[in-house]
């Protein structure tokens, strides 16, 4: 949550926002985070069974369009109903699983990669390991962020990735 409210102070209408990661792994908590820092009205929820959500601003900030692209195999093309093209200029456009689907939509994309320790990695505790079975769905998050096209150029990203404080 913290990471998306402080990511929303650097968005802009315009930008698109590719999440990526396995299942549990934080996006829609991500999403909700940058809901609350646009000032978006209503809250930020999955919107994978409706394919996309419209979050409009509650001030003069830009709106908040949420796409689950999960279950959509095809690219760009099968997404042309959600007339995200449209929707681009005037928003922030936010895809989870767009890799690979919506990069067309603009030369500018943030892609942000977050992964979660899944049972069993890193050995377990008796050959010195992390026990990542024990952790809940507030385990530790590796994130990286990768700014592309002329957007993201000179945006100190890594700034967003230092721990918060307390």
């Amino acid at each position: 949550m913290r990471l998306g409210r402080e990511l929303a102070a650097l968005l802009r209408a315009g930008d698109l926002v590719l999440l990526s990661g396995e299942l549990g792994a934080g996006k829609t908590t991500l999403t909700r985070g940058i809901g609350e820092g646009l000032g978006v009205r209503s809250a930020v929820a999955s919107p994978t069974f409706v394919i996309s959500r419209v979050h409009p601003s509650l001030g003069d900030g830009p709106a908040l369009v949420h796409v689950d692209a999960y279950r959509l195999a095809g690219g760009l093309e099968e997404m042309e109903d959600l007339d995200l093209d449209l929707a681009l200029p005037e928003s922030v456009v936010v895809v989870e699983w767009g890799e690979g689907k919506v990069e067309e939509l603009s030369e500018s994309r943030l892609l942000v990669r977050l992964e979660r320790p899944t049972g069993g990695e890193g050995g377990g505790p008796a050959d010195g390991g992390t026990d990542w079975s024990a952790l809940d769905g507030d385990a530790p998050r590796v994130v990286t962020l990768t700014g592309v096209g002329p957007r993201w150029a000179g945006v100190d990203l890594a700034a967003l990735l230092e721990p918060a404080d307390g």
